[in-house]
């Protein structure tokens, strides 16, 4: 039996981290010893957030869970797979047009660095959530609050 931890990556440019992206960690957490969100940048890419606003806005979500890490990669995701340990990346899927896109991602990535996809289907109340959608609410002034992950608080203390 393998020792080895097992180590799933959750890649995207998360531009912004969504309650869509927040549900894909939650839900697929329990199968992993460690997860990396790897924050993806492309410099090619204008982005409404900094690599650094977008970092420190999941990491704090995730401040409570040990398991969760946050950092960006300027690479390839398989590259970045392999630096951290992982043989998983997991993407989320909305509909067939993600599917496709994420089944060709999912052949190349396998090819050219062994490692394996793990599509996990959104929730359907949620199927419509875009981080896109979210920044054009956002360019627009409105409220997209409920669109955007926010962080429990132990209420307790």
């Amino acid at each position: 039996m393998d020792s080895k931890p097992k180590i799933g990556i959750f890649v995207g440019s998360f531009d912004p981290y969504t309650i869509g992206h927040d549900s894909i960690v939650r839900r697929i957490l329990p199968l992993f010893d460690r997860l990396v969100i790897g924050v993806g940048v492309n410099m090619q890419k204008k982005y409404r957030y900094s690599e650094e606003e977008r970092i420190k806005a999941i990491g704090d979500l995730y401040a409570d869970e040990p398991r969760i890490s946050v950092k960006s990669y300027h690479d390839l995701a398989v590259d970045f797979a392999k630096r951290e340990g992982a043989k998983y990346l997991i993407k989320g899927v909305r509909s067939v047009k993600d599917f496709e896109y994420e089944r060709e991602q999912a052949d190349i990535n396998r090819q050219i660095g062994g490692i394996d996809t793990i599509l996990l289907f959104a929730d359907p109340g949620m199927a419509s959530v875009s981080s896109s959608l979210v920044r054009e609410l956002l360019h627009y002034g409105a409220d997209a609050s409920m669109f955007l992950p926010q962080r429990k608080t132990d209420h307790t203390k």
